[in-house]
């Protein structure tokens, strides 16, 4: 379980070796092949009012992992403990009422609100459903919605595709916010708009986390935004976190071989830049892990392997003369290798 040392209050969120498990199927009659691991292994906490940023490549699991957490999707194994309290061992009626207190902001906000229903119904019925407004006071929690997110009262009687993206997230947003969750995770929710867009919609984020006290966990592969709104990164590759620290530490010194070739990755203006750097680009590609194996799942790609990363434990490890920077990479702080 990992800790945030600077922190002395019990974590909001703890995650315990979570897993899930797909099976793999071919052929005409899909017959079972063996396993995808899509989440193998991941533990982190978070604390109340923290946004914890998770970023990777498409298909590491990220997506996966935020779609346990909120409950849309039962794990193989593991634990999910929120306020102290774990997820799995929960009663129904008990889970319904926690279940209101973790939601999610999705990537693409047309396909999360139903097109046959206008504003009103899509943010009035979560609130009338779970018992936090009735008729005499509905309309007042939905107006205060819209205002939260920054859209007009007459937004109310219109139907989804009357918008623009960006109003729609903006919608995703009120809806997720309907049930007046404590933690909050955002799905890759600015990826699919302009880039003019994603900065008002980043700052929404921001502000709404400071005015109601949200707990984020914020999923993307774009790491200014990631890096923008949150106070630590995770990581992920191949269904488990290589790396964890704070922001600014992990985009200053970057210390597994993944990491270093994610933020080589990001575009620079000058290409005479990512020359005098000696960036570079990872070869070949990710194999989704279909099956048990040992060492580090980074290994076939790495410049720096060795005959150890092979066999290696590759469980998070505190990084040298820091706590709160945690790496899976056994010669991370090696000369040569940072």
């Amino acid at each position: 379980m990992l800790q945030n040392d600077g922190m002395d209050t019990a974590p909001l969120l703890q995650v315990e070796g979570l897993k899930k498990y797909y099976a793999a199927k071919s052929g005409i009659f899909s017959r079972s092949t063996g396993e995808i691991r899509a989440v193998d292994g991941v533990s982190f906490s978070i604390h109340k009012g923290e946004t914890l940023g998770l970023v990777g490549e498409s298909g590491c699991g990220k997506s996966t992992l935020g779609r346990q957490i909120v409950g849309l999707e039962r794990p193989t194994g593991g634990r999910i403990l929120y306020k102290g309290r774990d997820l799995s061992r929960m009663r129904k009626p008990e889970l319904k009422a926690i279940r209101t207190q973790l939601q999610m902001v999705f990537q693409d906000s047309y396909s999360s609100l139903n097109p046959r229903k206008h504003i009103f119904e899509i943010l009035a019925e979560p609130m009338l459903y779970h018992g936090l407004a009735d008729r005499s006071n509905i309309h007042q929690k939905v107006e205060h919605l819209l205002d939260l997110v920054g859209l007009a009262r007459n937004a109310l009687g219109r139907y989804p595709h009357e918008f623009s993206g960006g109003q729609r997230q903006r919608i995703g947003i009120a809806k997720a916010l309907s049930l007046n969750p404590s933690l909050l995770v955002c799905d890759e929710p600015v990826s699919a708009l302009d880039v003019s867009i994603q900065a008002q919609i980043l700052n929404l984020l921001k502000n709404l986390q400071k005015e109601l006290d949200l707990t984020c966990i914020f999923i993307g592969h774009g790491l200014g935004a990631v890096n923008y709104v949150s106070d630590r990164i995770a990581v992920m590759y191949l269904g488990q976190i290589v790396e964890l620290a704070d922001s600014r530490e992990l985009f200053d010194h970057p210390l597994h071989p993944y990491s270093k070739a994610l933020f080589d990755a990001v575009p620079l203006a000058d290409p005479r830049t990512r020359k005098r750097l000696g960036r570079g680009v990872i070869e070949g590609e990710a194999e989704i892990l279909s099956g048990p194996g040992e060492g580090c799942p980074f290994y076939p790609r790495c410049p720096r392997r060795s005959r150890e990363c092979a066999a290696a434990g590759m469980d998070l490890r505190p990084a040298s003369g820091s706590g709160s920077h945690l790496v899976s990479c056994i010669h991370a702080g090696q000369e040569g290798v940072d």
